[in-house]
């Protein structure tokens, strides 16, 4: 074996050079290569599937929004804003147990069985909340025209969809409180409605911050704030 004083030295060196390939081949030219092909065959994908509105990017298609009023003294989540399509809930992701503005510290399921009081409890006050919200004058709704996305959070908990059937149960609510026509906004959700992927995969779909860029486009007219 040889001992000589050089021996550990060329080891090092030999250690560090190959410490310096590897994080030059997987620490910069691997993502600078990976980086290039997504931004030339999908930059939109690659850019976080960013939505814009007048110029501005106004959030993801893949991560839910909410749509509520100003939070008010001795309140601990705001209410609704009733002129919008609302998204599903967000329940159970953070360490206060609500994610009420779909933080994105955190994501993930609640974790409650079908049996829990808590989640039963959630569920409850949800589908009341759905009803009593979306009954309005000659356009009652029923609780058992409430689907369960609309009153249960996505595994994830940050789901950016909710299927038509929601959609459809907020038009009548949403022309009233912005004084349209039901049939107007009703043609709206059409028009935004996906359906499933590749003609098989999951639901179809309404992106909710995609179609209350239109609601408001329809409401102000193209291109304002």
């Amino acid at each position: 074996m040889n001992n000589s004083p050089g021996n550990p030295a060329r080891l090092l060196w030999a250690s560090l050079r190959a410490l310096l390939v590897l994080t030059l081949v997987c620490g910069v030219l691997y993502p600078l290569a990976v980086t290039g092909i997504a931004q030339g065959l999908m930059p939109g994908r690659a850019n976080g599937s960013e939505i814009t509105a007048n110029g501005k990017v106004a959030g993801s298609a893949l991560i839910g929004q909410r749509y509520d009023l100003p939070l008010k003294k001795g309140q601990e989540t705001p209410a609704p804003d009733l002129r919008w399509f609302q998204p599903r809930p967000s329940n159970g992701l953070g360490t206060n147990s609500v994610n009420t503005r779909y933080s994105l510290l955190l994501s993930g399921a609640t974790n409650r069985s079908g049996d829990n009081r808590e989640l039963i409890g959630w569920v409850t006050a949800a589908k009341a909340a759905v009803v009593r919200d979306n009954s309005v004058p000659g356009h009652p709704v029923s609780p058992s025209d409430v689907p369960a996305d609309a009153v249960t959070s996505s595994g994830s908990g940050l789901d950016p969809d909710i299927s038509p059937a929601y959609a459809q149960l907020q038009v009548n609510r949403v022309a009233a409180r912005n004084h349209l026509d039901a049939a107007q906004v009703r043609e709206l959700v059409d028009q935004h409605t996906h359906g499933r992927i590749l003609g098989f995969a999951g639901e179809p779909r309404v992106n909710v911050l995609q179609l209350n860029i239109a609601l408001r486009d329809l409401v102000n007219g193209p291109g304002t704030g």
